[in-house]
Parts: C-alpha cells; structure tokens; sequence
C-alpha cells in the first residue's frame, strides 16, 4: 500500500530563497530584524535542519516558505513560482500538534481533504495514513485521550494526506520526552525514505539534525544570517555514538560559539 500512498512522481519540491528579509514591529514602536538577507536553496526532496540561537528566525523561516508570513523583501519560490500565501502543497508540524480538540483522530486527518473537497474521492487514503504513523484502532479517540507522541503522530498523518510537495516541521519532537523523541525520529524518517519529499525541520537539537538530516543549515543570532551550510556525510541508519557523529556534533557547537560553555552545551545537546 506505500506506493498507493506515495506514488512515483517527477522531482518536485524544489525551494529557493532569494535575499530574504525579515522585520516585525513592536507595540513601543521598535522594530526587530529578525532575518537578514537569506539566500538559500532546498533541493526536491532533500531533508533539511535548520539550526540556531533560540529566537534567531528559524521558525521565521519556517513561516515564510509556508506562506504564513511574507518577506519585506526578496522572494521565495517552490519549484519555481513564488510563494505568495499557504498552500497544501506544504504541509506544516507544529512543536504542539493543534489537533481540533473536538474532532477525533479520522475526522482530524480527514479535515484537510474535506476543506480541498476532495474527501470522497480520496476518503481511503484515511486510514491507510493512519496506520502509516501507527495510529490504527485509535480512528475514534479524541486528542485529549492521546499521549504527546500519538498526538504529533496524528498531526504528521494529517500533514502528509493532502499528498504535499514540503513537509515543514518546526521543533515537531520539542515537547516528547527522549524515548518517543528517538522513536519519533525514526518513523519521520522512514516516512521521509518512502515518501522522498522534500522536508525542512527546525530544531534546537544537534544530535536530532545530525541523526536525520542530509543537509543543515546554521544560522547566527538575530538577525540571522546563513552562518554554515553542513553537508552530513554519513550512511543510515546513523550512530549517535559513531566518532564521526561527535566530531561533527563539536563542530557544530564551535560553530554555534557555545563550545565549552557547559550551561548552553546542555540545552542543544
């Protein structure tokens, strides 16, 4: 059935970010350059970290290429038109998984198909993409009733029914306790294998970016600049204690200037 799911189809998902700039306004009238001339570029399905000071645009970025949010200047594109507002092409995780607390778990992941109009032509991929992120037999259940982890997990069924081009994830695994955070990598990753979208993650978590990740992407403090572009040269799946692993986590940490100072340390680690 994952080939149902996840058809063969041309590359697609491609994005590119052109001098990009950022700004928002405070309600004392000061106003905060959170991005500051961004130029990036995200191959069709490529998987992404983006990485950083906590505050520096990140999620700012995150918002942009979903067209929540638009630039004051430059542009963004997906393979090749501008992103001018949101889309289902993009699919969006959230760190909180922003289940409508009065549907259950069918009827969550069975909204996006109902708002493109499509849900009766397309209404059994429902519980295919349940079962796909381990969520068979809880169809009924309400968010409340779910622990964190099957919470996000029906967010991420949710995202990937309407079939996108992007899965953008903003700390999607922030608020799960380590097991299920390690668990939950795995499975966002073996859909990622299946799928072969493209997909952009906000992290706070070295160890996740290196773990999942082909490419990260460094950014300074605000306003943020592209301080390294990280190509992870390292074959799946990857070994957190691997030497090459760590090298590459130190080097991270240099590059994030928080090397040797052990109460930041403990935050991105």
């Amino acid at each position: 059935m994952v080939s149902e799911l996840f058809p063969v189809q041309a590359e697609r998902g491609g994005i590119k970010i052109e001098g990009v700039d950022k700004s928002f306004a405070q309600t004392d009238g000061t106003v905060i350059t959170v991005l500051d001339n961004i130029s990036l570029q995200f191959n069709p399905g490529e998987f992404v970290s983006l990485i950083g000071p906590s505050g520096c645009g990140k999620s700012t970025l995150l918002r942009l290429i979903a067209g929540l949010n638009q630039p004051d200047s430059g542009k963004l594109f997906l393979d090749g038109e501008e992103i001018r507002a949101p889309g289902y092409e993009r699919g969006l995780v959230f760190q909180d998984p922003t289940l409508f607390p009065w549907m259950n778990i069918y009827e969550n992941v069975a909204y996006g198909l109902r708002s493109r109009r499509v849900y009766k032509k397309e209404k059994a991929l429902i519980p295919e993409f349940i079962k796909l992120v381990g969520l068979e037999g809880f169809e009924k259940s309400y968010p409340h009733q779910l622990s964190g982890g099957m919470a996000q997990r029906a967010s991420l069924a949710r995202a990937l029914v309407n079939n996108p081009k992007v899965l953008l994830m903003d700390e999607p695994l922030g608020a799960l306790d380590a097991f299920t955070r390690m668990n939950m990598q795995d499975e966002i990753l073996k859909i990622w294998e299946q799928r072969g979208m493209t997909t952009v993650m906000v992290t706070h978590d070295v160890d996740e970016a290196i773990y999942m990740a082909a490419r990260i992407v460094v950014m300074s403090a605000r306003p943020a600049k592209i301080e390294k572009i990280i190509n992870v040269e390292m074959g799946r799946p990857r070994q957190r204690g691997d030497p090459d692993f760590l090298e590459l986590r130190t080097k991270i940490l240099q590059i994030l200037h928080f090397a040797g100072q052990r109460e930041n340390l403990q935050y991105y680690l």
